[in-house]
Formats: structure tokens, sequence, C-alpha cells
């Protein structure tokens, strides 16, 4: 059965005549009978009682009207929640970030998103880049933002953000007062980094190592903010993207420019070949708009 001839019977109905339902349909008469002959072979059932000159259903006409009704507007209201999916989205978007990306951009993020889209719910997933990888590759998370790079051929990735590196000391340091820094220069110090399962535990880590020395780390953590009141409290120095000072007390922590600095690249990632709902690419593309890129 299809359903434009169950919407052409219903127009019949409607107009009480083969000659204004063609009318007003813009179909041929013929055509319509075609059709609710179709229809009739297709159900084997007469629709209209044919010994009356008024059209009259039959009663197995007013069941199939009916039901008729109720499927076409079924039909109707799919393609009206499907234009609405697409203009508006909904749902739930798993977003993994880690908990350094997660401070500096997720509120923002989050508001923003929230008052264009407010019928998606954006619900965190605060890991470290290596988890996150692990669980957008496992579909267990929509969308990571993470550290690049990223050794993976099964994600999509879309880069979105740089920023230089800067050393962070206590404000008393002898380091503090220098207009810029070199790496090498900071071979004896004690370092303080988030820990292994985080992108920047290893990027500090090769720098180093590129300047020629291996550094020695005296406290690791998962929390940037620990880190801060650790630097603070003159255990060491770390370094760290210089977005997050605005994050931090300037009278207890300094900030330096390095030479040649690392540089933190962010970036979006998806995986390659799978479904992504309508409110996961509109996030997407906000975020391109958001960050320009």
């Amino acid at each position: 059965m299809e359903l434009k001839d169950l919407r052409y019977f219903i127009e019949i109905v409607h107009y009480g005549s083969f000659t204004k339902a063609a009318a007003n349909t813009y179909i041929s008469q013929p055509t319509l009978s075609k059709s609710l002959k179709k229809l009739e072979t297709e159900l084997k059932v007469e629709l209209f009682d044919r010994s009356t000159r008024k059209l009259k259903l039959t009663d197995a006409g007013e069941i199939v009207y009916k039901q008729g009704v109720k499927i076409i507007g079924a039909t109707t209201e799919l393609s009206t929640l499907l234009d609405d999916l697409i203009h508006l989205p909904t749902g739930n978007i798993k977003i993994g970030i880690p908990p350094l990306i997660g401070t500096l951009i997720f509120p923002a993020i989050a508001k923003n998103f929230g008052k264009t889209y407010p019928e998606v719910t954006l619900e965190l997933v605060e890991l470290g880049t290596k988890r996150i990888e692990h669980l957008v590759e496992e579909g267990q998370v929509d969308v990571g933002i993470i550290v690049l790079p990223v050794e993976n051929s099964n994600f999509n990735i879309l880069p979105f953000f740089k920023e230089e590196f800067m050393l962070y000391t206590y404000a008393n340091h002898n380091l503090a007062k220098e207009e810029s820094v070199n790496i090498k220069q900071l071979e004896k110090e004690s370092f303080i980094l988030f820990n292994r399962e985080f992108a920047l535990h290893k990027l500090t880590i090769e720098h180093c190592q590129h300047a020629g020395f291996q550094p020695n780390i005296a406290y690791e953590s998962s929390q940037w903010d620990l880190i801060a009141e650790l630097v603070s409290a003159e255990l060491g120095i770390t370094l760290l993207p210089k977005w997050i000072y605005a994050k931090m007390d300037p009278k207890s922590i300094q900030i330096t420019p390095l030479h040649n600095p690392p540089l933190w690249e962010l970036g979006i990632i998806t995986k390659k070949d799978s479904y992504q709902s309508f409110a996961v690419r509109t996030l997407l593309s906000f975020l391109s708009k958001e960050f320009k890129m």
C-alpha cells in the first residue's frame, strides 16, 4: 500500500466527490479512480458503496478512513519532528576533555552553546588525553577535545587552538624576574607535572630531553589547581600554557616566557565512520565558529 493512494482516498472522503477532490488536489479524476481501485485491490475490500448516487463509505471504508487519517497524521508529524531535530537538535552529548582544558574552555562552551540549543545536554567527562582517545574509539564519548598530536588513524581530527608554554614559578624564584628563560636553565629545578595519563606530562619531558637533560620530577597530579598550589608553596616549577595563568593568583605565582617555547595545540576528535547525531554535528559546527577554525 502506497501512502499517496491512502492520501487520495482521504481527499475523496473529505470533499465528498471525485470531481471536487480532483479539482482541489490538481489530480485528474481518472487518476483518482485508478488510485482508489488499486487501494481496494491491495486491501481486498470495497471502500465506497457504489449502489447510491452520493458517495458513502462501506464499513471497511470507515475503518480504512479512520486508520488512514492516523497514518497520514503520523507521517506528517514524523517529518515535522525530523525538521525540528535538524534545526533544533535535542539529546545528550558526552564530551571528553582533560581537566586543564575543561577549566579553560568548557564553561564558555556550555554557556554559549546552551543559549542557542537549550534542548541539548552537554555531559563533561574529565580524563587525560589517552583515556579520552580510548573512550572516543570505543564509542563511549561522542567528542573529545585533546592535546595534539594524536597517533591514531581511527579519528577525524580538527585542530582548533594553539598556545605557547610558559615557565610558572613561585613569586620569589630566581628566574621569576628574567625577561625570558631557556629550558636548559631548568636542568636543576624540581618539576611539578601532570601525571602520565596526560599528554602534557610527555610533552614537558620530551622538551627537556631535547634541551639535553632528564627533568627531576618532584610531584605529579591530575589536577591543575593542585599543581598551582604546589608551585605557590615553593615546592617546584612547572611548564603550562599561558592561558591558564588567568585562573591563578599573580601574587603567589609568576610566569616567564621561554625561548623557543613548546606549543600546546588542541584538537577535536571524533570516531571515523561512525554515525554523528544532529546534535553532535551542530556542536562541531558551533565549536568551529566559536574558535574560528
